[in-house]
């Protein structure tokens, strides 16, 4: 029996990645060591890195001349934090749009820091069932607007990217590389990896060159993005492993054909799920259809103990990690790049079996 995993993170990884991964564990190029053990001072690990940082931008369409990429620790949730300690230092004012549970989280910490103005430009509290509109007239003195593209716990995307003055800070972290954007229109784009790239443990940031000659210096070191990029992300020992993996992640997406095309899978694959719950009155998904998202897909019987059936069952059929958010209840499937199309077939197949199997139960 096949086995796909719904978990929405630390994700799936695909499986041509995995067995690659096996194959080198022990001998990472002929060295004798394992990529787990080889210096991140190696020529192996230096060419591994540069390599990682040119596919990344090639599937972003990105220049290396205008785009620098670093490979840190800490999660996007340090970013809550790094982004303005380095950005915000013209006005010392950051907008936000409030799109669910992490987009608050980093308003909350951008808070933290003295002196700065947070400002809640757009919102879709307190049901977040949508994508909220942003709509900025005058002359806005903000030093960027904060996005938080998807979101994991709710179900909701940014489709199209919002038509204002001001740079972009884009949290991209669970559709990261899942779904196309004009990249170019970031001025930073952040993402924890472990949805769509790399074991959890690394985080990537792409940043626009011409702002990191502008980052203050007085910041700690490994709170810099200009000190960072200058010890190109080994200011200490990075996550070399992860950084492995991403490349052969990365690798992996260019042979199914970029960003755009595995987009353009995973909207086959939400769409299944999504018709599994449009076509019946069995389930129920509170999202705004435009808003979609094409990662995350949480749904509902409307019956708690009718939804942990569900859950215990869809596991004994082979379709594991489908229990929802602690915040929303019911289930939740999580279609990151590395699910298989024949997973998201396998989950509508059984989705429509199991209603009409319980119908009577509702």
């Amino acid at each position: 029996m096949p086995i796909y995993n719904f978990v929405a993170g630390p994700a799936t990884l695909p499986v041509p990645v995995l067995n690659q991964i096996q194959a080198e564990l022990t001998d990472y190029q002929g060295t004798g060591l394992s990529i787990l053990e080889i210096s991140h001072r190696s020529p192996q690990f230096t060419t591994l890195l540069a390599q990682a940082k040119q596919l990344l931008l090639q599937l972003m369409h990105l220049k290396a001349s205008e785009y620098e990429v670093l490979f840190l620790q800490g999660g996007a949730t340090l970013q809550f934090t790094m982004a303005p300690l380095n950005l915000a230092t013209k006005f010392h004012r950051v907008a936000f749009v409030n799109s669910g549970h992490w987009a608050e989280r980093a308003m909350a910490e951008a808070k933290l820091i003295p002196d700065l103005v947070v400002d809640e430009v757009a919102s879709a509290a307190p049901h977040f069932n949508h994508f909220p509109l942003v709509e900025l007239t005058g002359p806005a003195k903000y030093d960027y607007l904060h996005l938080t593209t998807n979101n994991t716990i709710y179900g909701t995307a940014l489709n199209q990217l919002p038509e204002v003055d001001l740079p972009l800070v884009g949290d991209l972290s669970s559709n990261f590389l899942a779904q196309d954007y004009p990249f170019d229109r970031f001025a930073l784009i952040y993402a924890g990896a472990q949805k769509n790239l790399a074991p959890a443990g690394l985080t990537v940031v792409v940043v626009k060159k011409t702002l990191l000659a502008q980052m203050p210096t007085a910041l700690p070191a490994m709170l810099s993005y200009r000190k960072l990029a200058a010890k190109d992300s080994a200011l200490n020992t990075p996550p070399v492993f992860q950084i492995y993996v991403a490349k052969l992640v990365l690798e992996w997406l260019v042979k199914q054909g970029g960003v755009a095309a595995i987009e353009a899978v995973n909207r086959q694959k939400a769409q299944l799920i999504y018709d599994a719950i449009d076509q019946t009155t069995f389930y129920h998904n509170q999202v705004r259809p435009a808003d979609r998202s094409l990662t995350n897909v949480p749904f509902t019987t409307g019956d708690s103990e009718l939804d942990q059936t569900f859950i215990t069952k869809a596991q004994q059929a082979g379709l594991m990690n489908l229990k929802g958010h602690r915040l929303t209840g019911g289930m939740r499937a999580s279609l990151y790049n590395a699910m298989p199309l024949e997973g998201a077939v396998a989950l509508r197949n059984f989705m429509l079996q199991f209603a009409k199997d319980h119908e009577e139960e509702k």
